[in-house]
């Protein structure tokens, strides 16, 4: 099996890495493999879910945020006739 050495990695890069090492559980090593192979198409990706990808960008709500806005804008959903 071929060994690489990466030289010169950009300080923001591999704390990228350790971070998903560690949420992984995964060694360095085993995560650096990883990602390759997800990059270069030959694994797919572990939770086969794309919408997880973006989830920190987009802002999810947990049931009790769905709940106050819920009753927060309850009035909102009324029609006043006299509008019409």
């Amino acid at each position: 099996m071929k060994s690489i050495t990466i030289h010169d990695l950009d300080e923001s890069t591999g704390g990228l890495i350790e971070e998903k090492a560690r949420k992984e559980g995964l060694s360095l090593n085993k995560t650096v493999k990883m990602l390759l192979r997800q990059a270069l198409g030959l694994e797919e990706r572990r939770n086969g879910d794309r919408k997880t990808d973006f989830a920190e960008f987009s802002g999810v709500w947990s049931k009790a945020d769905e709940r106050e806005f819920e009753k927060k804008t309850k009035d909102l959903r009324k029609v006043d006739p006299r509008d019409w």
